[in-house]
């Protein structure tokens, strides 16, 4: 990898190739956003009724499908299961949101307030204030309660975003985003689910597919530019994310909630080859482009494979 400070001397380069220049990549997005930008509360019709019969969340998604658990619980059940983790999915989605403004804030802090890379950066801190009032409404829709991260990794978060490097940042912002947006992806055509589940994921991957462009392209700048130290740090930091992403990505207490022993679903979700196969699934085409641009080696490449999001 090829480190170079002056950008005005010369091109940026990565393994991916030359870097697009942050100010036209801007102003793409922020046209982009001036069509195709969502308002929930208007766009989603939220007085609609529960549909009987359909899910919360794709079966196949839900973390215990296919283990000897699912096999044994009654359809009522699993699409109960499925309402809950839909809330859990939600309540974490908001968790990584704040913490992603956050970060943008901090960012920005210092660069020049009339630039296009701000003022998408603001644009996009709009859209996610948007998408946690969603998610919630969503939440508070289905009936099930919210599920908050546990105390110890609310607070490790903390710390985490406290230290973060810029490339950390943006690296955190893609793991908490990629790996959702699979998921929606599946969720937002599929027949089988709620009606406004459904469109909550519409808008959701459409206005994260700007997102997650905004956070690649930056990320690849800062992979580049940043001293070796804060490569190094964001490696570390990075996988310790992945690792508190993937315990955290459904809260145990789901379980409980639909009459399921905590420890025993727990046991059979870690357990679970289709589980893990989806969440490594989701996370590829992150991890490969962690890989090409030299996030995953080392430590940070260990943490990932301990979190099961890296085979």
């Amino acid at each position: 990898m090829t480190t170079v400070t002056d950008e005005s001397l010369q091109t940026l380069r990565d393994a991916l190739g030359p870097l697009k220049d942050r100010e036209q990549v801007a102003a793409r997005l922020l046209e982009a956003s001036a069509k195709h930008s969502f308002d929930p509360d208007t766009e989603l019709d939220w007085d609609a009724g529960i549909e009987d019969g359909k899910w919360f969340w794709p079966p196949e998604l839900v973390s215990l499908y296919d283990t000897p658990l699912w096999r044994k619980m009654s359809e009522e059940q699993r699409m109960d299961l499925a309402r809950h983790e839909a809330a859990s999915l939600a309540s974490l989605g908001i968790w990584f949101e704040i913490i992603l403004m956050q970060l943008l804030v901090r960012h920005i802090y210092d660069k020049s307030v009339t630039s296009k890379h701000v003022r998408y950066a603001l644009t996009e801190i709009a859209d996610e204030c948007r998408h946690s009032m969603m998610f919630a409404r969503m939440i508070e829709w289905g009936g099930a309660p919210s599920y908050p991260v546990p105390r110890r990794y609310h607070n490790l978060a903390r710390v985490l975003k406290t230290i973060s490097t810029t490339p950390g940042s943006f690296a955190a912002t893609l793991l908490g985003e990629e790996i959702l947006d699979w998921m929606q992806r599946l969720t937002f055509p599929d027949e089988r689910v709620q009606s406004l589940v459904r469109g909550v994921t519409r808008i959701h991957v459409v206005e994260e597919a700007r997102h997650v462009r905004y956070a690649r392209e930056e990320l690849r700048r800062q992979m580049v530019t940043a001293p070796p130290w804060e490569r190094r740090l964001t490696r570390l930091n990075c996988g310790e994310a992945a690792r508190v992403f993937s315990v955290c990505f459904v809260n145990p207490q789901v379980y409980e909630n639909v009459g399921l022993d905590r420890h025993e679903a727990v046991a059979q979700v870690k357990a679970s080859g289709h589980r893990a196969e989806v969440m490594q699934t989701g996370a590829k085409r992150l991890t490969d482009f962690f890989d090409d641009i030299g996030v995953l080696n080392g430590v940070g490449r260990r943490l990932w494979k301990s979190s099961g999001l890296l085979a």
